[in-house]
């Protein structure tokens, strides 16, 4: 992970260094930010690779961070740390645009990982932007906007990463565990986050006013995109 610039926003001194310790071992260049203000400040004045975020900073919570980030258009990965484990925690921190969400305590070794997989990830994600079209819904990877009937429809960024990746294999079966990779960078899937997947398939479905024949369901296996019309 050599040359890679990741900010930590953290008020736990005793956590904070300890992450700092590992990961610059690691070979990463590692910034630290003692609240959400001080980490937002770092953000919109420097260029970071990676961001790594308590939800439960003092001034901006982690939270806040990531909400004002994505609404300037600022889609540095984000890792939420924070000891807040509910199924409706993991859904808002994941809606309001973290790419993966790591629960207190956790290893070192697994943070290093989750961020290996980031990094990758944001390598990887090159290439000429497309405009799907598919029945009446149009979908435009570059403006992340979705359209059905001429009507712009409103999804989260991980509704839209869904949608994207089913529309990028159309026609073919896309299993939970390459959801699982793909939207949620690899995190173990477990009971949680099938829970996660499903609540983010309907609610997709619901906003596309799909009754499953657009998106459908491939029991035990996972979900597939296919045109409703002959």
């Amino acid at each position: 992970m050599g040359n890679v610039r990741l900010l930590l926003i953290e008020d736990e001194t005793q956590t904070a260094k300890a992450v700092v310790e590992w990961l610059e071992s690691e070979g990463l260049s590692v910034s630290w930010a003692l609240d959400g203000a001080q980490g937002l400040q770092r953000l919109r004045s420097d260029k970071f690779d990676v961001v790594v975020v308590d939800w439960m900073v003092p001034q901006l919570s982690g939270l806040d961070v990531l909400k004002i980030l994505r609404s300037e258009g600022n889609k540095t990965p984000v890792l939420l740390l924070t000891a807040r484990d509910s199924l409706e925690d993991r859904v808002q921190g994941l809606d309001e645009g973290a790419d993966d969400y790591l629960v207190k305590p956790f290893a070192l070794a697994e943070l290093a990982a989750r961020l290996r997989a980031l990094i990758r990830r944001g390598s990887h994600s090159g290439g000429s932007p497309k405009i799907w079209k598919i029945d009446d819904l149009e979908v435009s990877e570059f403006t992340q906007t979705v359209r059905k009937d001429e009507a712009v429809i409103d999804l989260t960024v991980k509704e839209f990463e869904i949608l994207a990746l089913l529309l990028r294999n159309a026609n073919r079966i896309v299993s939970r565990e390459t959801l699982a990779r793909e939207v949620w960078n690899g995190m173990r899937r477990a009971t949680p986050l099938d829970n996660v997947i499903d609540v983010h398939i309907a609610n997709l479905r619901r906003k596309l006013r799909d009754d499953q024949r657009l998106i459908r369901t491939v029991r035990g296996v996972g979900f597939i995109l296919r045109s409703v019309q002959p």
